[in-house]
């Protein structure tokens, strides 16, 4: 078929691609070479491979040329080696279209840019690369390979097109996002991101995102899109709309994260909550020796863990207490296997600290995984807590403790790695610690509560979110519609909250307070959701009562950080769940966030017994506690 040259414009072309096919059990062959270019028909730009055989076309044999348009010399600034912390996501129009990839052959195709999702760079051990694309509309192309090299050439080539941002969670990820930088800055600019405006916003954000955006990324119009919505699914259903009407062709871009599902409509929907009761804090545990029998071992661990959801631990006692907490020490250990298990954890972690420490630089430009992650750490411990006087100054000790933990983590979970904001939950465990041996572990127990916010899919805070956005709905569904008339039902603002667990919300010291809180997984494993909630609520005249859309929204939530009362906030965290629990007809889904319905014909399985348990946890006073303790909270169904 013959192709208009006027039509047709090359931009780029490498030779050496090969496809693997797979086909093992054919008389195909395996690997087919062939031609990777970036093509423009009719000014549409497009990827494009074919095989060698498929050779035959007239068109112009013009590389990297200009767009129309443009000038000066070829850019080569683009790097796609860098190492973005938190992508940025542009503006994009929402019940978009899907253009399906276009074949011209049994294994070619043609692309065009517009429907390109992301690619994902990898490399084998003989150091061929090779890239996964997939297309918006989910589908499936098959592996390049590049065993002459090139994909850095094409990155650049297809930087004139579009915007490739590395993942945040899989640095051999890029995604793909178009051109719209005039509708970026201006929604930057709205927020006052930067004091001198956002002209030129996009490059200076792929240039160091992190130093830019990650104090106030929960701000960002379309930020974590991504990262939070898979390709092909649909940006934002309202059920409250008309499936007649034609679609809003001028309605603003929001965050494509996930549909809420709703579960009840108060009244409207049969869910009628009781008053909300009054809740009181109680003082911090501050007492230990009493709680620990003659050889060390802790009688009454439920106790004290109710007593540190009351209201936490005095810092003496911080380091001993969040130990166990953490799973260092197990809560029937004795004095004597303390001491044992201290030694063995000692060594072990040398062990691996000396696995890192022992890679020489050589090694290591052959490891482009833990080189990643080296960059990563050194980058993000520079800028962690400096206002803290543990990390402030240059050469600070304790910046070296945070690098050298993070590193070994590494070593000690390397599927996982180092994502951006571990170095977050690091730091206070650091502060409290004093100790680079128990401070790592404190990290592994604490990882082993979130390690799945951090995991490539994302499928774990996706669900956070829409657990969250049940337990808002079954609270306050007139906040939920205002919410969602303003695009925000998606409750994408909270992303950064349930994260890092708050903590760029709270001052450090409400952080040790709240983190020791929810480390008790007191009254259920989701309060920080629950958390959230009372963060929310509290805020919910300031929402309702004023003029607020969109981007206004996402500011004032993000201007909340430092200024919310952390006592108030975790008494109504617990109002809320008394008043969710006391509720006799509480849906189904909300029990399950509360963690009150277990799939079990059982009577001890039952919610009612579930709820028993956790007001067993709560309440109950031990024979032999001190009067002085704490009193025992509301008493629970």
């Amino acid at each position: 078929m013959e192709q208009n040259v006027e039509d047709y414009k090359l931009i780029f072309e490498k030779e050496g691609v090969y496809l693997h096919t797979n086909a093992k059990r054919s008389n195909q062959d395996t690997t087919i070479p062939g031609f990777i270019r970036i093509v423009e028909r009719a000014g549409v730009p497009a990827l494009e491979w074919s095989p060698l055989e498929d050779e035959g076309r007239s068109a112009p044999a013009v590389l990297y040329t200009k767009k129309d348009g443009e000038g000066g010399e070829e850019d080569t600034n683009f790097d796609p080696g860098y190492e973005p912390d938190w992508a940025v996501i542009s503006t994009v129009k929402k019940d978009r279209e899907h253009v399906p990839v276009k074949d011209s052959g049994q294994w070619s195709f043609s692309l065009p840019l517009s429907e390109l999702y992301s690619l994902r760079r990898a490399r084998f051990s003989l150091g061929r690369n090779f890239l996964v694309l997939t297309s918006r509309g989910g589908h499936p192309l098959p592996p390049l390979h590049f065993h002459r090299g090139g994909t850095r050439e094409l990155f650049r080539a297809l930087q004139r097109y579009i915007i490739l941002d590395q993942s945040p969670v899989d640095g051999r990820l890029f995604l793909a996002y178009p051109h719209d930088s005039g509708a970026l800055s201006q929604s930057f600019d709205k927020l006052q991101l930067l004091d001198d405006g956002g002209s030129d916003l996009v490059s200076r954000f792929i240039q160091d995102p992190y130093a830019t955006t990650f104090g106030g990324f929960s701000k960002v119009t379309n930020f974590f899109r991504a990262a939070l919505r898979p390709p092909g699914s649909p940006s934002h259903l309202r059920t409250a709309q008309d499936p007649s009407l034609p679609p809003q062709s001028d309605e603003e871009p929001g965050f494509e994260l996930i549909t809420c599902v709703r579960e009840g409509n108060n009244k409207d929907n049969g869910i009628e909550l009781g008053p909300r009761p009054d809740v009181t804090r109680g003082q911090p545990l501050n007492k230990w020796e009493e709680f620990l029998d003659s050889e060390g071992r802790v009688q009454n661990p439920e106790r004290i863990k109710e007593l540190v959801f009351r209201g936490g631990v005095i810092p003496s006692l911080r380091k001993e207490v969040w130990k166990f907490l953490l799973g260092f020490y197990p809560w029937n250990s004795t004095f004597k296997e303390r001491e044992d298990i201290l030694r063995v954890k000692t060594d072990e972690y040398f062990r691996m600290k000396v696995q890192w420490k022992s890679v020489s630089e050589e090694q290591e430009m052959r490891n482009s995984l833990l080189r990643g992650y080296r960059s990563l750490i050194e980058r993000d411990v520079s800028r962690t807590d400096r206002h803290n006087t543990f990390f402030s100054g240059n050469d600070n000790p304790g910046l070296t403790l945070l690098h050298d933990v993070l590193m070994t983590y590494c070593m000690y979970n390397f599927d996982l790695g180092y994502v951006q904001g571990m170095s977050d939950l690091l730091s206070p465990l650091l502060f409290v610690t004093q100790n680079e041996v128990e401070s790592f572990w404190c990290l592994t127990g604490f990882m082993e509560l979130v390690h799945q916010n951090f995991e490539e899919s994302q499928e774990a805070m996706k669900q956070q979110l829409l657990q969250l956005s049940i337990l808002l709905k079954a609270l306050d569904p007139e906040l939920c519609d205002f919410l969602d008339s303003q695009d925000s039902g998606s409750l994408c603002f909270c992303f950064r909250w349930l994260l890092i667990w708050f903590k760029r919300e709270f001052s450090f010291e409400d952080i040790l307070i709240m983190w020791e809180v929810l480390w008790t997984r007191l009254p259920c494993d989701n309060f920080h959701l629950l958390i959230a909630c009372s963060i929310l609520e509290s805020q919910r005249g300031e929402l309702i009562g004023s003029d607020h859309d969109f981007n206004t929204i996402l500011k004032h939530i993000n201007e909340l950080t430092m200024k919310l009362d952390l006592q108030s906030i975790l008494r109504g965290a617990e109002a809320i769940y008394l008043q969710l629990t006391q509720c006799k007809e509480l849906p189904l889904k909300v029990q399950q966030v509360l963690g009150l319905y277990t799939p079990s014909t059982s009577e001890e399985d039952s919610p009612d017994s579930q709820a028993s348990e956790t007001q067993r946890l709560l309440c109950e006073s031990p024979a032999g506690a001190a009067s002085s303790d704490s009193a025992c909270g509301p008493t629970y169904p």
